[in-house]
């Protein structure tokens, strides 16, 4: 541990002497300044705030004790003093006593002497900054857990009861500053730790801010200021540093109304509660929101949100992507325009999901344990999402589900095609129709109709006339049925009907037909 050292002395050999012959740096210390008097070491004492002054007793303007005096009438800071006398002085050391100055260096200076006796006077430096740790460490603890109890929630009913001022420890701190206030930082579980302590380092020494540990991966900082002097300039920029350390990060914070005292931080507290709520509607997580800009605005807690269901997931059932995402961006508008609080917009965002959930279970037990892990359904209400975010996460969920089901759709219907191809080829002069058959093999009309026309190529009605006209051309080569006859055994009730699909395939009548074969 290294301290500071102030020398001043009205001889420059002297002091030119104490430099080149005591090895500071060995000792622990580092030369920070000179001085030729006590008015000139006052001065400096001020600017340059050493641990140790050596001072010569014997100096014009002021001498070393009269400067000693001075300093400790001024009360500013802690400066351990070492005097340097002759042995004609020695009642100067004797009289330095009384101003707590109990180590003194005699002339000429002994550079082994010196340095053991300052040796002596770093390792007291290092005990009282020690024993300075450990009073600050306790004092900072009793400080946070006042303020914890300042930030309790009243309940409905309760008179809130305050705290006694008299002697407290807050309400002397309440004066160092003009304005306090509250910001919250609510944080993912995951990083909860790693930022937290990034929280910690950055305001490490700072005066008048104290890092608060709250529930729910959060935590807040109380901080004091001096509006219009700087001070609210400056812890402005610590936590926008902090803001710029959580870049990238899903973390949100949210600073409260101020006050000017210290003991009502719990009103600063309730909030920046209030407003770190709002921070879901921002578009970016990287902006400290403040609680001014919502004063005026209130969350809705009471939202139906029937709709919003029945169209996302009866678009999900549907299997139609396009309709799919066109109801969850419809529900969001929703949200946003009439301000839904965050925890209903999260349960309705769970149980549609939780839905979908169930239907992914169609594709096998593995992928549906894969998508549920992905989706981080049960940390998903605890979580730090703007609204933005959580939405995309629904569109994902839902998009990706119905491509799986599309897939396992597919799989399955290869094999069922196949029957449904076979039954339409012993079955295709009855009065066939895509109802019928979805009917009869439990499938949509619309999707059975989509399935037969990438299995086979065309349209099931092309397909049925097809069948139709191609029987009707063997009948026509080796029977001497009539052409109406044909035509109601290949399945169609009206010739004319029957006419009109055999020259559009055939590019010739049935009478032209029969003509060429015989």
């Amino acid at each position: 541990m290294t301290f500071k050292v102030l020398l001043i002395d009205d001889e420059p050999g002297a002091l030119e002497g104490m430099q080149l012959w005591v090895d500071w740096r060995s000792i622990g210390f580092e030369v920070c300044g000179t001085g030729s008097n006590g008015v000139e070491g006052l001065q400096l004492i001020k600017e340059l705030e050493p641990d140790l002054v050596v001072t010569d007793v014997n100096m014009p303007l002021m001498n070393g004790l009269e400067m000693i005096a001075a300093w400790q009438a001024e009360q500013s800071s802690d400066v351990r003093f070492v005097i340097i006398s002759g042995y004609s002085e020695f009642e100067y050391a004797q009289k330095a006593l009384r101003f707590g100055v109990s180590h003194y260096l005699l002339k000429p200076i002994i550079s082994g002497e010196a340095e053991e006796e300052l040796a002596e006077i770093h390792e007291e430096l290092v005990q009282e900054k020690e024993k300075q740790g450990m009073t600050q460490i306790a004092l900072y603890e009793e400080i946070v857990s006042q303020l914890k109890e300042l930030l309790q929630v009243e309940l409905p009913g309760q008179r809130r009861v305050e705290p006694q001022r008299e002697n407290t420890v807050l309400d002397r701190l309440s004066q160092v500053r003009d304005k306090w206030n509250f910001c919250l930082v609510q944080t993912e579980e995951a990083s909860f730790a790693d930022l937290r302590g990034k929280a910690a380092a950055l305001l490490y020494e700072e005066e008048a801010m104290y890092l608060i540990d709250l529930d729910m991966n959060r935590f807040g900082i109380v901080y004091g200021d001096f509006p219009g002097e700087g001070g609210e300039r400056d812890s402005c920029r610590i936590l926008e540093e902090l803001a710029r350390l959580y870049a990238g990060q899903r973390v949100f914070m949210a600073i409260g109304e101020g006050t000017d005292d210290l003991l009502q931080i719990g009103h600063s507290y309730q909030t920046a509660r209030e407003a770190i709520m709002h921070k879901f509607y921002d578009t970016a997580y990287d902006r400290i929101y403040r609680y001014e800009q919502t004063a005026k605005q209130s969350l809705n807690y009471r939202y139906d949100q029937l709709a919003a269901v029945e169209g996302i997931i009866g678009a999900f059932t549907l299997l139609d992507q396009a309709a799919y995402r066109e109801a969850v961006d419809s529900a969001a508008r929703s949200f946003r325009e009439l301000l839904v609080a965050p925890e209903i917009v999260k349960k309705v965002v769970i149980h549609m999901m939780c839905i979908i959930m169930e239907y992914f279970k169609e594709t096998g037990e593995t992928k549906a344990k894969l998508l549920f892990e992905k989706y981080e359904l049960p940390g998903l209400s605890d979580s730090v999402f703007i609204l933005s975010d959580l939405m995309d996460l629904l569109r994902s969920c839902g998009t990706e589900g119905i491509e799986l089901l599309l897939q396992e759709q597919s799989r399955k219907s290869q094999g069922m095609v196949h029957k449904i191809n076979d039954y339409i080829l012993e079955h295709y002069r009855e009065r066939l129709t895509l109802k019928k058959l979805g009917e009869m093999f439990y499938m949509h009309p619309a999707y059975l109709g989509q399935l037969l026309l990438r299995k086979n190529g065309i349209s099931f009605n092309e397909l049925i006339h097809n069948l139709r006209i191609e029987e009707a051309v063997r009948l026509l080569g080796q029977s001497q049925l009539k052409n109406s006859e044909i035509a109601e055994l290949v399945g169609y009730s009206h010739y004319g009907q029957f006419f009109k699909q055999f020259e559009a395939r055939m590019r010739m009548s049935p009478n032209e037909y029969k003509n060429t074969m015989f």
